[in-house]
């Protein structure tokens, strides 16, 4: 409950974050750049932040993160009130809601098995993912509300304020695992989460994919209000409803996975789930129809959530509880530590090429990387290996 609190805030800051950078600039170029910003600190820190994750009290790591976080949401809010907000600000305040994120995010993933337990964490993992994409849901929508209706610094003091839940509900508690030092230092430390991935190979297919997916697929998001304002012609509203409707795409795999409790042949859900998001993709970048866009947006959202969820309790279930962090820190690193890269890639393209054009680019390597990760992924018997390697 308090993280559906907190990551509503979290989602209404987003959107109301790209519509001013959007406003400042008009400019899809400083889109991608200040979205880079926001993730460039977890491809430079994750890894240190996995570690750490396996040395010390996962939860309490997670207390601290989230309260920092309270921070650039206040500044950013105060800059905008009184109007004098530039680029650089929100450039700079989004690489330090970065860097918190870049530990956070592998102590928090780590910190779900301690709770739930191995028996229980598809489940675990989807309802998770089903918190984290109601947020999605309810953000944009009171961000384009707010916006339209009162003013825009009042998503980032709502998102400052939303922290506190989630905080309350982490103090209520109780420590379930104490988490020991590893042997040998944190270099030493990061190079034994790395070597598990090599020797895994279906790991490392879907790490791949992870990677692939958020150098080219994911960012379509930070495209959103070039979309909305110039494609579709519907403004801020349009850009929440956009927002929202990704959301409730993935809300709905993540609820579909989590009543599943399972799902038992991943072999081909996996494929299955990143080529429905492919597909979506690429019809969002031929779409000039508003509702039609909505439509491949919902698909999109809940192909990348079914195939997220299920990539993460494969990788779960395969590695120990004490490499854990580490390894759960290199997820972070492919799926948000690429993204400072594809986003400003899509950026770039953007500017040079234009939004739709780059938009299907980007699209076409998500195709065929899917099709590449389902031979790969199937050849070796998806499900036999993965029940092998849980025992």
């Amino acid at each position: 409950m308090g993280q559906v609190i907190s990551l509503s805030g979290t989602w209404m800051h987003s959107v109301a974050q790209g519509w001013l950078v959007y406003s400042l600039t008009k400019s899809p170029l400083y889109l991608g750049l200040v979205a880079s910003c926001a993730t460039l600190p977890i491809l430079l820190f994750t890894l240190l932040g996995g570690s750490l994750a396996d040395r010390y009290p996962r939860r309490n790591i997670v207390i601290v993160t989230q309260t920092l976080s309270i921070v650039p949401a206040l500044l950013l809010g105060i800059l905008t009130y009184f109007d004098i907000v530039e680029v650089w600000h929100v450039a700079l305040l989004a690489f330090f809601f970065g860097t918190l994120n870049a530990f956070d995010v592998p102590a928090r993933q780590a910190l779900i098995p301690d709770l739930a337990g191995l028996k229980n964490i598809t489940s675990a993992i989807a309802l998770n993912s089903a918190a984290f994409n109601g947020a999605r849901v309810l953000g944009p929508l009171m961000a384009g509300l707010l916006i339209a209706g009162f003013s825009m610094p009042v998503c980032f003091f709502l998102n400052a304020l939303s922290f506190v839940p989630v905080i309350i509900a982490l103090l209520r508690i109780k420590a379930v695992k104490k988490t020991t030092a590893t042997a040998g230092g944190f270099l030493a430390g990061m190079g034994a989460g790395g070597r598990f991935v090599l020797k895994e190979k279906k790991t490392l297919y879907i790490l791949t994919l992870i990677a692939v997916l958020s150098l080219f697929g994911m960012p379509y998001v930070t495209m959103m209000p070039v979309i909305a304002e110039e494609v579709l012609n519907e403004g801020v509203t349009g850009l929440s409803m956009l927002i929202s409707t990704a959301g409730a795409g993935s809300l709905f795999a993540a609820f579909f996975i989590a009543y599943r409790e399972d799902i038992g042949d991943k072999g081909a859900a996996l494929p299955m789930a990143t080529n429905i998001f492919a597909l979506a993709f690429m019809g969002l970048s031929f779409s000039h129809n508003y509702y039609l866009s909505l439509f491949f947006v919902f698909f999109a959202g809940c192909g990348i959530v079914g195939f997220l969820a299920l990539s993460n309790s494969f990788i779960q279930h395969a590695v120990s509880d004490a490499l854990r962090g580490r390894v759960m820190s290199l997820h972070t690193l492919v799926f948000l530590g690429f993204a400072p890269l594809g986003n400003s890639a899509i950026g770039f393209a953007a500017h040079i090429f234009g939004t739709l054009e780059s938009l299907r680019l980007f699209a076409a390597v998500c195709i065929i990387s899917s099709l590449v990760f389902a031979y790969l992924f199937t050849k070796h018997g998806g499900r036999r290996e993965h029940e092998n390697t849980c025992c």
